[in-house]
């Protein structure tokens, strides 16, 4: 009865009160179990219970059981009020059959057999179950409908199951519903219902089931109990000391029972159908019409039509999502036809793979993988790991990492010592590197160089494990793999390597990193290689975007140009990902990365959904978005680092140490940075903002300082330009030079980091007096820094420090937004020097009522004062303005604005999305 409480008690009702109730569900589903559980819980109750089933050869079977077993039991009742109905029922009773008995009308039928049961039930009630009802003939139908519609006052109950499947009962089920008819329709259970099943089978305690164990019998059953509980008694899994396990070779047996079920089921729908549907059966859950018609000779709407019994038997439905394709309901009913089919399998395989071939020449799209599978199952291995390369190899084009990883593999398990083992690893050590199972890998290609290849080709294999290593972030492993491809190579590398080795020395940081890669590009134009180009432009696009963001953009428009040209999706999604990390960049707005980011992981490419993924992390966190940054740090950290992606994680750690630092928490930066590889410029940068947060600017201008001496030293570009212009020109030490410096060196194009710049233009020309051009300036400022909620704020208290100084723009209302952003997110340091420069000159600083301590972190970062999370509160109970005006003693005007402030700083779009997100945050704000 696992997963089936409500369903049991509905069934207990009906027997406790009378009544009619069916249960519908495919086989093995449950029903039966169901029903004797519900007329066990008569048997408790002392009623009496009579079961039928029907048989569609047979009318009228599971009435005439039912009564038989009363008249072979107990015999049949002499009560006087049968008397008017022995010719009607002696249908069911030989009993009271003699030479002058007719067949009555079928009403009357079930008029005396509603009688017997009320009879039945006088005393201590009576419950009669009648059990596979799609079998029942359309005069069992009708008397179950007359009973139905009478057992009211009965004490009577009717169980009845059937299949949801096209027969007289289920056109019942459906009109019953308006006539008292309780219909119970059974779905399959779902990973946690499976696993408890799982348990109590094995008599263990669901903590006892390792989940892998319980998902492998969760996907092989689909959640049907009998399949499930047949897998298990066949030893699906096996006990061993660690515990319970999928047994060895699981996946090619199939239970006799389940077999068995299968064979009967179809064995009924007649010898053709069964010969068809075995001949389907070969191409696994989903068949093609198009090849059956080929294979069985038959026209397509011949075909249709012999197929429409099994359609409705529901052994098979169309596939509405590909034209032209069936599907098995379930999965394991293929395998069993074919165990049926025995030695005709490999035959069946041949035949469709050759019908395949023939109705798809060069088999485009799927089809390679599916010609690939038949031609396993007819025994020609060599033809079918060629083709799992091929659809493999596509596979990886198109983008779908994790597809190419399941074809490639398979053509791994059937390469043998005679096949050129490169074919096969190459492209899978990609396509696990893309798929970000970047350890699985190079586990993979521990012993290279035990696979007895020849040098050029452990060559090639070492070049593509430098290029894993490039696209996974591991710089040091890539420089060993690389060194030992050059090693090997020697003299004549064939151009295609050549282009590699180039774009693998430039991606590691070669100093003349450009260089390499725009002789990779024309290399890769002359020699036609369409892949290798498109990565030219994506590293060009890469480096150029520090120089020049508008060149970084022609180049990337290039490579998804030359990517569409050649039908290369999984190069055209690199390039849109590239110009979304730019246009993030440039804009702040984060909405393209987002989306591209989804696309990613929606085609199969994990790893660069999981390099987005960390983009979009740091992303959120300039954007003064901390809680949920935190979010998807939290829900990425643990994926990638599962996955051997120490890059990304770093990536994803340095941007919650960021956080830390942008809000003054020293302690957990410097615990975030410790667990760091020596990313230098990461903790520069969170020293300064953590510095900049405690209002301690000497230790900021010490921290970049450091951080661009080392950088130089090493031939790098000091990381934030802008923001050291700034303090060096608060400070007097910078002047116009070092602005025009800062804008040329090609940070300019980051809004991130004009939005210093600007501000060190205002500061300077409100220095030197000229009032407008810093006002010009304080407003472009506003523009380019609103996305960045946090450091704007930060820019306009410390231009407010310098107009206060020089006699220019607006530092009252400047300190008073930053003094406020800053006391809802708590950077206290920052709070009080806006408010003793604000004193100090003279101006009043706001007064803090009670209650804001009570607002949660998450609300107070978004600016939610303590009188507007108490009217979220009451929002979240559907109250109105005037309502809440009333419970909080304000006006219904007063009221309206705490909701239009509201919507403003949740970015909600009206009241409904504004309740719902106040229902979210319930348990916060009852903290």
């Amino acid at each position: 009865m696992i997963g089936r409480e409500e369903e049991l008690r509905v069934l207990t009702g009906v027997v406790e009160t009378g009544g009619a109730a069916i249960v519908l569900g495919e086989p093995g589903i449950g029903k039966s179990r169901l029903v004797t559980a519900a007329a066990d819980h008569g048997v408790t109750r002392g009623m009496r219970v009579l079961r039928g089933r029907a048989d569609p050869s047979a009318p009228l079977r599971a009435l005439s059981e039912a009564v038989l077993s009363l008249a072979r039991d107990d015999g049949l009742p002499a009560d006087p009020v049968l008397l008017p109905y022995r010719h009607a029922l002696a249908r069911f009773a030989p009993e009271w059959r003699d030479s002058g008995t007719t067949d009555e009308p079928l009403v009357v039928v079930a008029e005396g057999l509603l009688r017997l049961l009320g009879v039945l039930g006088r005393d201590t009630g009576c419950v009669l179950v009648l059990e596979d009802l799609h079998d029942a003939d359309v005069g069992t139908a009708a008397i179950l409908d007359y009973l139905a519609d009478n057992l009211a006052e009965q004490r009577v109950a009717l169980l009845a199951t059937a299949r949801d499947e096209e027969c007289p009962v289920l056109e019942l089920a459906r009109d019953g519903r308006r006539f008292g008819l309780a219909v119970v329709e059974l779905a399959r259970l779902d990973r946690a219902r499976t696993g408890e099943l799982v348990a109590s089978c094995l008599s263990v305690a669901s903590s006892a089931v390792p989940r892998a164990a319980a998902e492998r019998v969760f996907r092989d059953s689909e959640g049907v109990p009998f399949v499930a509980g047949e897998l298990l008694a066949a030893g699906h899994l096996v006990q061993e000391l660690g515990g319970w396990s999928v047994r060895d070779g699981a996946d090619t047996v199939v239970p006799e029972a389940v077999v068995h079920s299968v064979a009967g089921r179809v064995r009924r729908l007649g010898p053709e159908l069964t010969d068809l549907l075995t001949t389907a059966a070969v191409f696994g859950r989903r068949f093609p019409l198009p090849v059956l018609r080929i294979m069985s000779g038959l026209g397509r709407h011949e075909l249709v039509r012999r197929l429409r019994p099994a359609v409705t038997k529901q052994l098979v439905a169309p596939d509405h999502l590909a034209a032209g394709w069936y599907s098995f309901r379930h999965a394991l009913t293929p395998r069993a036809l074919l165990e049926k089919a025995g030695g005709e399998r490999a035959e069946l395989a041949r035949r469709a793979a050759e019908a395949v071939e023939a109705c798809w020449p060069g088999l485009p799209g799927e089809w390679c993988a599916v010609a690939a599978g038949l031609w396993l199952v007819a025994g020609e291995t060599g033809t079918a790991r060629r083709l799992f390369v091929d659809a493999g190899q596509r596979a990886l084009t198109d983008g779908n990492a994790a597809a190419a990883v399941g074809l490639l593999r398979r053509a791994q398990e059937l390469a043998t010592a005679c096949c050129e083992p490169i074919a096969v690893l190459t492209p899978l050590l990609t396509a696990l590197a893309e798929a970000g199972e970047v350890e699985q890998a190079f586990a993979l290609a521990a012993n290279v160089d035990d696979l007895g290849l020849d040098q050029a080709g452990r060559a090639v294999l070492h070049t593509t494990l430098a290029q894993v290593a490039v696209r996974a972030g591991l710089p040091s492993r890539g420089h060993e793999e690389l060194e030992t491809a050059r090693r090997l190579l020697g003299p004549g590398a064939s151009p295609e390597l050549t282009v590699r080795i180039d774009l693998i020395t430039a991606g590691l940081g070669h100093p003349d990193a450009e260089d390499l890669a725009l002789r990779a590009l024309a290399q890769a134009a002359r020699s036609r290689l369409p892949v290798l180009a498109c990565e030219a432009l994506e590293l060009l696009g890469t480096l150029a975007v520090q120089r020049d963001p508008a060149e970084s953009d022609a180049r990337l428009r290039r490579m998804a140009e030359l990517a569409h040209r050649h039908g290369l999706p999984a190069m055209r999604l690199r390039s849109r990902a590239r110009s979304a990390v730019n246009h993030s960049l440039r804009s702040g707005d984060d909405t393209r990365l987002r989306q591209v980011c989804g696309q990613a992981f929606e085609a199969g490419a994990v790893l660069e959904g999981h390099l987005l993924q960390a983009k979009l992390v740091m992303t959120t966190v300039l954007r003064g978005e901390f809680v949920l940054a935190a979010e998807l740090a939290d829900r990425c950290l643990p994926e990638v680092t599962r996955l051997g992606l120490r890059q990304v994680a770093d990536d994803v750690i340095t941007a919650k140490a960021v956080a830390f630092a942008l809000r003054g928490q020293r302690s957990a930066m410097e615990r975030a940075v410790r667990s760091l590889d020596g990313t230098t410029s990461a903790l520069a940068a969170c020293e300064t903002f953590c510095a900049l947060a405690e209002e301690d600017r000497r230790r900021a201008v010490e921290a970049l300082d450091v951080a661009d001496a080392r950088d130089a030293a090493h031939h790098l570009q000091a990381w934030p330009h802008g923001l050291r212009v700034l303090l060096g020109a608060l400070d007097g030490e910078m002047g116009w030079s070092h602005h025009g410096d800062a804008v040329e060196a090609a940070r300019a194009g980051s809004a991130w980091h004009r939005q210093f710049l600007l501000l060190t233009e205002a500061v300077l020309a409100g220095r030197d007096g000229r009032a407008e051009q810093a006002a010009e300036a304080m407003a472009e400022h506003g523009r380019v820094a609103e996305p960045f909620a946090l450091t704007r704020r930060l820019g306009l208290r410390l231009a407010a420090e310098a107009a206060l100084t020089d006699g220019w723009g607006d530092p009252a209302s400047w300190l008073r937004e930053a003094e406020e952003y800053f006391h809802v997110g708590q950077l206290t340091a920052l709070r009080n020097a806006c408010r003793t420069l604000l004193r100090g000159a003279g101006w009043t600083a706001s007064q803090r009522r009670t209650g804001t301590s009570d607002v949660p972190a998450r609300l107070r970062l978004l600016g939610i004062t303590a009188r507007e999370n108490e009217v979220l509160r009451l929002l979240a109970e559907r109250l109105g303005n005037t309502e809440i005006a009333r419970r909080l003693y304000i006006s219904p005007r007063t009221a309206e604005k705490h909701v239009a402030s509201l919507l403003a700083k949740t970015g909600e779009h009206d009241r409904r999305s504004l309740h719902r997100f106040a229902i979210d945050h319930l348990s916060d704000l009852a903290g």
